[in-house]
């Protein structure tokens, strides 16, 4: 076994529950990351797992601007659901396509991460309401929506994420 370094006690000033962004020139603006969460289609959803070990799993979600919340769906058991239970303290992170400026092989790609607390949905109401606008976000048609609702809605979890700090990001992976 590898014995490895004992990591050095941290300055004060880097153990910031939130620290500033490193590479603020990059930073993209709070009404950016909102259009950028309303508009993307999955995410890197994080939990603290079992044992203390990261546990990071994608997922389709639904950005509510209005609440300033991000709805999402899964079972009523399993890993993710006991982990929430354990620790509600979660990070998402989505990320755009990209582009590619004229003349270049590098991509320019914008990232938005979201740190805050997750929250099990126990209303039916809420949580038909969330479905739906989950469902009508991915859906072809409204229809083919209400049909997956019908079907899935009683073994589905809703979770929402109340957004603590948001930071976005634009980086030339060059």
């Amino acid at each position: 076994m590898i014995a490895l370094p004992v990591p050095a006690q941290l300055e004060i000033e880097e153990y910031k529950m939130f620290p500033n962004m490193r590479r603020f020139k990059q930073a993209v603006s709070e009404a950016e990351c909102r259009k950028m969460l309303s508009e993307e289609k999955r995410a890197a959803f994080s939990v603290i797992g079992h044992d203390g070990y990261p546990y990071t799993i994608p997922i389709n979600f639904y950005y509510d601007e209005k609440e300033n919340r991000i709805y999402f769906h899964g079972a009523r058991e399993g890993h993710k659901i006991s982990a929430i239970k354990n620790c509600d303290k979660v990070c998402l992170t989505t990320w755009n396509q990209g582009f590619r400026k004229e003349g270049h092989w590098e991509w320019d790609v914008t990232s938005v991460v979201v740190f805050g607390r997750a929250i099990l949905i126990e209303d039916r109401k809420i949580t038909v309401d969330k479905l739906r606008a989950l469902a009508f976000k991915y859906y072809p048609t409204k229809e083919e929506a209400e049909e997956e609702l019908a079907r899935g809605l009683e073994r589905a979890q809703l979770f929402a994420i109340e957004i603590e700090h948001m930071t976005g990001k634009l980086v030339n992976e060059k």
